[in-house]
């Protein structure tokens, strides 16, 4: 018997909420999928794409991920992986530089062989590509095949690219399609009895994935007349998510909310309250003190009521861009925020232009803003001292003025990026350190 755990949607280096702590949940969860594929003794890890929420993952995401496959290579457990959309670049891959070190293989139309199983890799193919793809998957001598690719296939949800389409043009009769890119984990069968199963991510990267987190074990049985795989989940030890729903009647406020969110244990949990229904209109500002107060490590406040008529904001359709400035004054922006939203609102170019004229005007902003703070932190020049070597300015027996100097954050070495090949020796490590 052949015996795989089949994982996908890691999405490593992603700072969900702008927290660290969020970033490194989901290397935790990723090192934990690792620890018990030791621990179980499996043959494979098979990852189904996005390994990294990003093409461009820093230093500490890179090196977290190496010293993870050290101990599966440890172990002699081969990595199997295909490139997601989230991380995929138009030249080498991650997934490239991984099996360069000897610590991961990358799936294509040449068969892997582990045990009685033969596995092909699909990366993420964009939709204009799809069309023209041409399905060449090399023979094999195994009791099993099967396919891991990335995407959202049909006729799971959400699907726009139909997986019998895949395997109609396949060379290869597949025992099982092993997907990334669907959060939520699903099971079921194509026409052709071949098996077809998401394994969901292994962290929760959005308040809508309720469901608890984990990944599959997929088994391929050592009967050649009666070939037969099958598909277990098993859940993963995540950080706490409280989903907090809150329906209000006429007459209904704050106190309301204040009340429900206070029968819920938040310690380091993420906290997501989602008022619905009528009741008084209030600020989220007080809810969200109070559950970071119970100890929560992030408060989200969604308040999916609609306004009263009689509250709703009133516009003029005679000139609805007056209107749109108005209620950006209420929201009280900083200038910085304020010129980017006019930027965006009255150009008239393209939207690749437009970006692009945004990014330029936010690193002249930015770029303003830190030499606003050299400044600030640089020390005053010297006044000419006195006769008897005091502040100038000072009154005859009075101590001179310290003057408080603002420091200057320094920056996070987690967010720093690696040397890109090719630069110089001093900004390099060798790879073959760190494998």
């Amino acid at each position: 018997m052949t015996r795989v755990i089949h994982t996908g949607d890691t999405h490593l280096g992603y700072r969900q909420y702008h927290s660290a702590e969020r970033r490194e949940d989901f290397l935790r969860a990723f090192e934990a999928v690792i620890t018990d594929a030791v621990d179980s003794d499996v043959d494979a890890v098979v990852h189904a794409g996005d390994l990294f929420h990003d093409r461009r993952p820093g230093l500490s995401d890179l090196l977290g991920t190496i010293a993870t496959l050290r101990e599966l290579r440890t172990a002699e457990i081969p990595f199997l992986a295909i490139v997601g959309n989230h991380e995929i670049k138009r030249d080498a891959q991650w997934i490239d530089l991984f099996a360069d070190l000897g610590l991961a293989v990358r799936l294509g139309a040449e068969p892997v062989t582990v045990g009685d199983t033969a596995f092909y890799g699909l990366d993420y193919v964009p939709e204009s590509q799809r069309e023209a793809l041409e399905y060449r998957f090399e023979p094999h001598d195994a009791t099993y095949a099967s396919l891991v690719t990335h995407g959202l296939f049909a006729p799971f949800d959400h699907g726009n690219w139909d997986v019998e389409h895949v395997l109609e043009k396949s060379p290869i009769a597949f025992d099982a399609v092993l997907m990334g890119d669907n959060h939520k984990r699903q099971v079921t069968r194509a026409e052709a009895g071949t098996w077809l199963t998401y394994c969901g991510s292994t962290e929760r990267t959005s308040a809508s994935e309720q469901a608890d987190r984990g990944y599959n074990i997929v088994s391929y049985a050592d009967d050649e007349d009666e070939p037969q795989v099958s598909i277990t989940r098993r859940g993963l030890e995540t950080r706490e998510f409280r989903f907090i729903d809150v329906e209000l009647g006429e007459g209904d406020g704050i106190e309301r909310v204040l009340q429900t969110v206070s029968q819920y244990e938040h310690t380091d949990a993420v906290s997501i309250v989602t008022v619905e229904g009528g009741g008084e209109q209030f600020s989220p500002a007080p809810i969200e003190e109070a559950v970071k107060e119970a100890g929560a490590l992030i408060v989200r406040v969604n308040d999916r009521r609609t306004l009263d008529t009689e509250q709703e904001m009133s516009v003029s359709f005679a000139d609805p861009d007056e209107a749109v400035r108005d209620r950006i004054r209420e929201m009280q922006l900083s200038g910085a925020a304020t010129e980017i939203d006019e930027l965006v609102r009255a150009s008239k170019l393209a939207d690749s232009a437009l970006a692009e004229a945004v990014e330029k005007r936010v690193g002249e902003l930015l770029e303003t803003e830190v030499d606003r703070l050299f400044e600030q932190a640089a020390p005053a020049p010297e006044e000419p001292a006195d006769a008897t070597g005091g502040d100038p300015a000072a009154e005859p027996g009075e101590k001179p003025t310290e003057q408080p100097v603002e420091q200057v954050p320094e920056d996070d070495p987690a967010d720093q990026q690696p040397a890109p090949p090719g630069g110089t020796p001093e900004d390099q490590s060798s790879w073959e350190d760190f494998a």
